[in-house]
């Protein structure tokens, strides 16, 4: 579904919100059949391709109502409980104006100015410099910021990114984002699950004790049965699981894709539209470029902020344009100005403290009765008296002279 506009935009994420939705019930189909191709040839390697297909849509079939529980249930779990799940990730922490009385403020003013309603705060204690929105209904947006992005920026680079992630939350772009985190940790966890089941029972072949691998003595020591069934069957299906899950995989990464790279540009517009300031924008997003890794934050979460360095094989997988095009369209439609990549403070070198001698003071030189006070360019000594004196005939020439030489 394309979208020509801000309200088509909208639209078009309700729409593939609901498609994405329908591609985790897909996906978790897709695992289960794997998983049930797997338990087949456990049970018995010694059959033919044909016999483990049939026998795996069996099992699918039976096991269906069951799976459909269970990807309705991870839904209902992550619908209640995302927000929970990201914060134990990221190390997020709700704040309140007493705590964070300048990023409140900024935030509040910004919501009021615009009619919008107020999210949560979180704040994640990083030196990273980024941020992100959540939440699928009113009551559970939240935007988190990092605390290196409140050291970094000033009040009207902050409210450039507050405004940006508002524009995500007003766009629709959250639900659609948070969805993909949903499906992502769906796939990576039952992935990583059958993964582990084939390290076993490649353990158990190489053992000598497992079943598959006495099964498929017996079974080539029989000289009335198929050649098709003598394990060489167990091992096409077993190549057939792995090219399952690892399709399921790349299902869930094409699910990135659905995060249109439009959406950051029109945040971007929404931020200008929000704030009246492109240059505020234009700036923090060159403060923000290659400084906004997490660490401990999942591929998913990262799509989730407003810049995420981590680049696909060759930008393929992408979700994020550039900072550079990001700017230059701030620059040809919002009339920005691009100040080039900027340099954080704590990142430009020091500058050489003056140690020639003439630059210090002179030291102070000490006398019999104490420290003899240093003469100052600015307080130079008294001069002498050069005022004529009067004396009864008149004024005197010089000074006066006494016997042990001239009066003062």
């Amino acid at each position: 579904m394309a979208a020509y506009g801000l309200y088509t935009h909208i639209a078009s994420n309700k729409f593939r919100s609901m498609l994405l939705l329908a591609g985790l019930f897909l996906l978790i189909y897709v695992l289960v059949y794997a998983g049930a191709l797997v338990a087949e040839v456990m049970i018995d390697s010694g059959r033919t391709v044909d016999y483990y297909l049939t026998r795996a849509l069996r099992d699918l079939v039976s096991a269906l109502p069951w799976a459909t529980i269970a990807a309705a249930a991870w839904i209902v779990i992550a619908y209640f409980f995302h927000q929970k799940m990201i914060d134990a990730v990221t190390g997020g922490e709700s704040v309140t104006r007493q705590q964070e009385p300048r990023l409140y403020n900024l935030l509040e003013n910004l919501c009021i100015s615009r009619g919008i309603p107020m999210p949560r705060l979180k704040v994640i204690d990083s030196p990273a410099l980024n941020a992100f929105a959540t939440g699928l209904n009113r009551s559970q947006y939240a935007i988190t910021v990092t605390t290196g992005l409140l050291k970094a920026l000033n009040d009207k680079e902050i409210e450039a990114v507050l405004g940006h992630e508002l524009t995500h939350i007003k766009n629709g772009d959250v639900q659609l984002m948070v969805i993909a985190v949903i499906i992502a940790g769906v796939v990576g966890f039952f992935g990583e699950l059958f993964f582990r089941l084939f390290t076993n029972l490649s353990w158990n072949s190489s053992g000598g004790g497992g079943g598959w691998s006495s099964s498929s003595r017996s079974s080539s020591s029989s000289s009335d049965r198929d050649s098709k069934g003598s394990g060489g069957g167990a091992i096409i299906v077993i190549i057939i699981a792995v090219a399952l899950i690892v399709l399921a995989w790349l299902l869930s990464q094409v699910v990135k894709l659905a995060l249109s790279r439009s959406r950051e540009f029109l945040a971007d517009a929404g931020s200008v539209e929000l704030t009246k300031n492109p240059d505020a924008m234009i700036s923090a997003l060159r403060k923000i470029e290659n400084r906004g890794e997490l660490p401990d934050a999942t591929s998913a979460v990262m799509e989730l902020c407003v810049d995420n360095p981590r680049e696909g094989f060759a930008d393929l997988f992408a979700t994020h344009p550039s900072v550079k095009s990001r700017v230059d369209a701030l620059v040809k439609y919002a009339g920005g100005h691009d100040p080039g990549p900027l340099a954080l403070p704590d990142e430009t070198e020091p500058q050489d403290e003056p140690s020639a001698a003439g630059d210090q003071p002179p030291p102070a030189t000490h006398g019999p009765w104490g420290d003899t006070p240093t003469a100052q360019p600015d307080n130079p000594p008294p001069l002498p008296d050069t005022t004529p004196r009067q004396g009864p005939f008149g004024p005197l020439q010089g000074p006066l002279q006494g016997p042990w030489g001239p009066r003062r």
